[in-house]
């Protein structure tokens, strides 16, 4: 690993820059307009009083560099918890400095502290650099699977039991 990289726990001084970032991965994806929370939200999710999330953030000479946002998870194969990778996020002009590798083995150490069995994420078919970095990694991809979602007005309608 670069010796000019660290990587530390979020603070709340990180909150707006990881928002920030948050917005310009939605623009990569090409997703601009799903981004429908706020710093405050994201605030609330890392430093409430019941966090839904963790993340941490990478440092490149003493400047941030980047980031990861995780969460818990649970297989029932396992009958142990995993670590659900949300974003992982290295603006451009830092990539190809180690950042992302660090960052993963950041999590991956985190995961085998606590005990679980699984690190996780999914990735974007179409987005081949992150693929070729997952596949590098040894990362097994799971063809078979695939994500399903309920949100907005079909979260609603189901939650009142309706077809």
């Amino acid at each position: 690993m670069n010796p000019a990289i660290r990587i530390r726990d979020v603070e709340r001084s990180d909150v707006e820059q990881i928002f920030t970032w948050i917005v310009e991965l939605a623009e990569y994806e090409r997703s601009r307009e799903a981004v429908r929370g706020t710093p405050e939200l994201l605030d609330r999710a890392l430093f409430g009083s019941r966090p839904s999330a963790e993340a941490v953030v990478a440092e490149l000479d003493s400047e941030r560099a980047g980031f990861a946002l995780f969460h818990g998870t649970f297989s029932t194969w396992e009958c142990r918890p995993g670590l659900w990778l949300e974003d992982l996020y290295v603006p451009p002009e830092r990539r190809r400095a180690g950042i992302g590798g660090a960052l993963i083995a950041h999590l991956a150490a985190i995961a085998l502290r606590r005990g679980h069995a699984r690190l996780e994420w999914a990735a974007l078919d179409w987005n081949a650099p992150a693929l070729e970095f997952y596949d590098k990694l040894g990362a097994t991809r799971l063809p078979d699977w695939r994500l399903h979602r309920l949100d907005g007005s079909a979260l609603a309608r189901v939650a009142r039991g309706l077809n």
